[in-house]
């Protein structure tokens, strides 16, 4: 039983170092508690009630205890998820303390195996995975152009002619007059493209001989 929590130790540590060093608040002490916290209550509930197991008319379900766990652990992810402004934070670390609460569980009742290759999986998962899905992120996250033109001569025919087949990638277009009488302000809204597309989009618009100026966002 001392291997097995000493086993929940290592196996939530290896989840905790993932997330310690982005510097989350659930590092590397709260995964690892949570391991071994799992691990003892599923020793407690398949091994803590073998003495009164023979008393007649006592029935017990040892996976009864266990089962609160995956439950249970809710309000510790809970605590790790954070609104900030539009974006929400800390579902993934949530995420990474109920799966270690999991491996705990399979610790404490003698799966090894499938404990050990969920912690690959999961710190695979975490690190792995992590650089294609801010690649993604990157690619869908809006890019907005802010162009100072001569009055009356940008259009959305104008500029679907200057971004081309990236057209459809347009999500908003609005012109209004600025502080010149002489020029008018655009702002473009482009989603899912690149910055290296926006940034080419931005050289056509600047090469335009109505486009006084272009900034990027």
């Amino acid at each position: 039983m001392v291997a097995r929590l000493a086993l929940a130790a290592l196996f939530g540590s290896v989840v905790g170092l993932e997330r310690e060093r982005l510097l989350w608040a659930a590092g590397l002490r709260t995964h690892m508690l949570v391991c071994v916290g799992s691990c003892l209550i599923m020793l407690v509930s398949a091994f803590g009630f073998a003495d009164v197991l023979g008393t007649e008319h006592v029935v017990l379900d040892p996976s009864r205890i266990a089962a609160q766990v995956v439950s249970g652990i809710g309000f510790l992810g809970a605590g790790t998820i954070l609104l900030r402004g539009e974006v929400v934070k800390g579902l993934t670390t949530a995420a990474s303390l109920w799966g270690v609460a999991a491996i705990g569980l399979a610790i404490g009742s003698g799966l090894y195996v499938p404990a050990l290759a969920t912690t690959a999986l999961i710190v695979g998962i975490l690190a792995g995975v992590k650089p294609f899905e801010e690649r993604w992120r990157e690619r869908m996250r809006a890019h907005t152009l802010r162009l100072t033109v001569r009055r009356g001569m940008m259009s959305i025919d104008t500029l679907q002619a200057a971004t081309g087949e990236r057209a459809s990638r347009v999500r908003t277009f609005t012109v209004h007059p600025s502080d010149d009488p002489a020029l008018d302000a655009v702002t473009v809204t482009f989603v899912r493209l690149s910055r290296t597309s926006v940034a080419t989009i931005a050289a056509k618009l600047r090469a335009m001989p109505d486009v006084v100026a272009v900034a990027e966002e």
